[in-house]
């Protein structure tokens, strides 16, 4: 039997988010009762016992693509459990998923790992190429973004640092994202939960704030790279303002996004272990042509 978006089912939420801890090492519970769950992420599972046997989740995804707005469903956390495998059930529920989706998106697309490349052709996907922009950067040393233990001897950086420790922090970078304006030139929208998702639990200390700006960055540094993976500001934003202010020793920045505008930024096919995109429907005609990349904080 399948049962399908039932995220207000306690005892089905449990037991979904048990395989999930068994399959992924993740769990929904807190991303749910912190109220960021939204109607727009649905899991379809095949259910015997009263326990979830396998599931495919959907979600869905709004994106801004120069200027026009598609709707696509992504196709995520998919997972069987190990007493069932090998039974079809997987097939059934993408069975089910296309029924309900038909003539009503865009498109579909997901992230495969290495294990399943021969599956999805079934469903009618085709392999699809990503294409990342970073650029080499000369930067300065007056703008490090700091801690709170460093803002406490008077330092005044342009880009502070954010900890997304509580709910006051949660609420203020929330209503930035839902205010902020395209920043990139495929942009998802209208899903703050699933930034939320991301910052609430994997990356409470990468959120920065550009005072002269008005811009929340969400970031993460290694060495002297900086990945880039969101801005969100009420107005278009210079990508390399930013850069150029986060100082340190910042010598390369990697976009997790698609720039509108790409400058001197040097353009390459994106490569990520275990991870391969797979795209169904007219709506992705264009995306290797236009050298797109779906955000990296827009992976459900």
């Amino acid at each position: 039997m399948i049962i399908k978006n039932y995220r207000d089912n306690k005892e089905l939420r449990q037991s979904f988010n048990e395989l999930a801890r068994q399959t992924f090492d993740i769990d929904f519970e807190d991303w749910y009762q912190n109220g960021f769950w939204s109607d727009g992420y649905r899991p379809y599972s095949i259910v015997l016992n009263g326990k979830v046997a396998a599931n495919v989740s959907v979600s869905h995804m709004n994106f801004i693509r120069h200027g026009q707005r598609k709707f696509y469903i992504q196709l995520g956390t998919v997972m069987t459990d190990k007493a069932y495998r090998n039974r079809g059930f997987i097939r059934q529920i993408m069975a089910e998923i296309e029924k309900d989706y038909r003539m009503r998106t865009d498109g579909v697309y997901l992230f495969a790992n290495d294990s399943v490349l021969d599956f999805y052709p079934k469903f009618g996907f085709r392999k699809a190429d990503e294409y990342q922009y970073s650029g080499k950067i000369i930067a300065e040393t007056s703008s490090i973004p700091i801690s709170d233990k460093e803002r406490s001897f008077g330092k005044e950086p342009v880009i502070e640092q954010i900890p997304m420790r509580d709910k006051t922090a949660w609420t203020l970078l929330e209503q930035a994202v839902r205010r902020s304006v395209p920043q990139s030139a495929f942009e998802m929208t209208d899903n703050s939960g699933l930034i939320m998702f991301y910052v609430t639990k994997y990356m409470r200390e990468n959120v920065f704030y550009h005072k002269e700006l008005d811009a929340y960055v969400i970031a993460e540094t290694e060495n002297d790279r900086l990945l880039l993976h969101n801005i969100f500001a009420p107005h278009p934003v210079d990508i390399m303002q930013i850069v150029n202010d986060w100082g340190g020793n910042i010598r390369q920045v990697i976009l997790g996004f698609t720039p509108q505008n790409h400058g001197a930024l040097t353009l390459a096919l994106r490569k990520e272990d275990d991870c391969t995109l797979f795209l169904k429907g007219s709506g992705f005609e264009r995306f290797e042509m236009d050298r797109m990349m779906f955000p990296t904080l827009s992976h459900a």
